[in-house]
Parts: C-alpha cells; sequence; structure tokens
C-alpha cells in the first residue's frame, strides 16, 4: 500500500460529481471486450491497484469506479511512454506532469480528444491525487462549447419509437424505452429489481437507485407501462425468474450488465436506420432536452433525471447543433 494515507491527511475528498463520466462527443469508445489493459511497470501497477482497492471504499457507481481507474491507467501509461524529466510527476512535478498531459490529449493523442474528454479525464486525475493526500492539480479547465448534449430530432425519435414497437423481443422494448420515457441512465435500467416497477390499476413509479446511492422516483409513462408489463409477464418463463430479483435477465438467469444492454440500443439503433450511434444516454438526453424545452421547471426536471446540480441542466437550454443549422435558412441566397 502506498504510503500516503488519505484517511490521515486531515480531510477526505468529497466523492467527485458522478456527472464527469458523462461521455460527450469526440469520447473514446469503451476498451472492446476480451481486450487486454495497456500494460504498466510494476510500480504503476502497485499505485493503480491502491487506487482502485480505495475506489471501492467509496459510494460512488461501478461505472463511475470503472472510469475514473482507466483513466489513471492510460495516464500512468503515458507516463511510462514519456522522457524523463526534472521532478517526480506523481509528487513535486505533478501539476507539471498533468498539464502536458491535457496538451497531450487535446493535441497530439490519436484521435485527438474533445474538451469534455479531457475534462473527465482530469476529473479522474484529482480523484486519484487526493486519494493519495496530494490534493488537487493546479489545472485550469478547458472550457465546454456551448452546445446542448447530443439528443434525438424528431424525425430519429419517431423512426427510433417505431423501431422498438417492431422489436420481437419484450425485454429489449422495455429497457430501449427507459431512458426515452423516464430518463434512465444504462447503469440505472439495470440495476432494476422487480419489486422497484410499481403499477398500480391507473399509475405507477419506476423506483430508481442511482449514481452515489441516491433514490428517486419516476412517474411510468402511458407510454412505457405496457411494455413493461408485457416483459414482467414474460419475464417469468426465464432462468432466474424465480430465484433473481432483477429486472433485466440475461440468457443464463443473471442481471443483464451494462455492457449487454448497450448491444440492444446499437442493434435498435441500426434496425432505425440512423445516421448517427444512438445509446441510452443520447436516449437520456433527449428525455430532459423535451422536458426543458417543453417549458417544465429545472427543479422538476432535475428530480426526474436525477441531477444532483441544476447548473448541470442549464446545458440543455443552449442550442444545439441542429439549431444552428436550422438557423441559417434565415440568410438570403439568390436564385
Amino acid at each position: 500500500m502506498t504510503s500516503e494515507n488519505p484517511t490521515s491527511a486531515g480531510s477526505q475528498p468529497p466523492p467527485p460529481t458522478s456527472e464527469n463520466t458523462e461521455p460527450g462527443a469526440g469520447d473514446v469508445p469503451a476498451r472492446p471486450r476480451g481486450a487486454r489493459p495497456t500494460a504498466l511497470p510494476a510500480h504503476y501497477e502497485d499505485l493503480l491497484a491502491d487506487y482502485t482497492s480505495l475506489l471501492q471504499e467509496v459510494p460512488l457507481a461501478v461505472d463511475t469506479r470503472r472510469t475514473y481507474a482507466s483513466g489513471v491507467r492510460m495516464y500512468l501509461a503515458w507516463l511510462a511512454d514519456r522522457p524523463a524529466a526534472d521532478g517526480d510527476p506523481l509528487a513535486g512535478a505533478r501539476d507539471w506532469a498533468v498539464r502536458d498531459y491535457r496538451l497531450y490529449l487535446l493535441r497530439e493523442a490519436d484521435p485527438k480528444r474533445s474538451v469534455r474528454y479531457v475534462n473527465n479525464a482530469l476529473a479522474a486525475l484529482d480523484d486519484f491525487h487526493l486519494r493519495r493526500g496530494l490534493g488537487k492539480a493546479n489545472i485550469a479547465r478547458e472550457d465546454i462549447p456551448k452546445t446542448a448534449p447530443k439528443a434525438m430530432d424528431t424525425n430519429a425519435q419517431i423512426r427510433w419509437l417505431r423501431a422498438i414497437e417492431a422489436w420481437p423481443r419484450p425485454r429489449d422494448r422495455a429497457l430501449a424505452l427507459l431512458p426515452f420515457y423516464a430518463g434512465l441512465r444504462i447503469g440505472d435500467a439495470v440495476a432494476l429489481d422487480v419489486p422497484d416497477v410499481r403499477i398500480s390499476a391507473r399509475k405507477g413509479v419506476l423506483v430508481v437507485y442511482g449514481k452515489g446511492g441516491k433514490v428517486r422516483e419516476v412517474p411510468i409513462h402511458p407510454q412505457l407501462r405496457q411494455p413493461l408489463l408485457t416483459w414482467l409477464d414474460e419475464r417469468r418463463t426465464w432462468p432466474g425468474a424465480i430465484s433473481g430479483k432483477a429486472l433485466f435477465l440475461n440468457r443464463r438467469g443473471g442481471r443483464l450488465s451494462a455492457r449487454a444492454a448497450s448491444t440492444v440500443f446499437t442493434a435498435i439503433a441500426t434496425a432505425a436506420g440512423l445516421e448517427e450511434a444512438t445509446t441510452a444516454h443520447i436516449g437520456r438526453h433527449t428525455f430532459v432536452t423535451q422536458l426543458i424545452r417543453g417549458g417544465e421547471d429545472l427543479v422538476t426536471v432535475a428530480e426526474l433525471a436525477g441531477h444532483s446540480r441544476l447548473d448541470t441542466l442549464r446545458v440543455y437550454s443552449q442550442p444545439t447543433d441542429e439549431d444552428k443549422h436550422h438557423a441559417l435558412r434565415h440568410l438570403t441566397i439568390d436564385r
């Protein structure tokens, strides 16, 4: 175990905001299943092992822990490959090293990383340094472009919903509608248990255990009600239906993983003929965007979407790329 003990440094680092891990344009896809993690020198492997062990004691979502550990591994691999520099990059020369890494990601990496990706990487390094008792690196964040998160336009929404309706598997139909009609993250969806779906004769709610262990209730939209009931009925015939409590099962009777759930969204998006990849997160962004642009109060939307800060939602009121393209229609042309 590294000698720097975060619990004795005078103050424990607060869990970083989990919204930092949300993907953005230009983010690098997750490592393919079966791919080997980046190899590190032995002393860096020990540092990473210590850090991942500390993460297990923090009330963060599993995906957030995995994202942070992956970000730190990539940074340590970069450190291992760079020429020797003055000072220890994990101590006195930490700020210089992190600043150089930021520039590398933005300008030299192949592919070059987006501003959002870089800020997320810096958040992981902040957490890493804090838990080693070093404090955050003194480094400015890049300004994220003032554009609303990617969401489906009206045409894409209709094609998406029709593809779901035509999809043959009830489990997948219910799963694919949860981000769109309930604003769930993919991790929220696969974490649902059968008792979390509470449907009465006229109404219903989903009890969602979100990031950081926060619990919220989301009303079940009328268009989501029947797909859930249909899946619950079919679920009784699946392996693990009696012994397991997970709402979404895999074919072996275990809980459906986030990775497997992601393939469902990819397959349905392909069937819908959408030009761009449609993920669960884009479905969630579409949910939030429609509510905010429909005039709903930010506090209400934050409660439904499980956002802890209202400032996180304000970006949805920014223009989208579609808005910017549409604005050009006012320009005069000579025909």
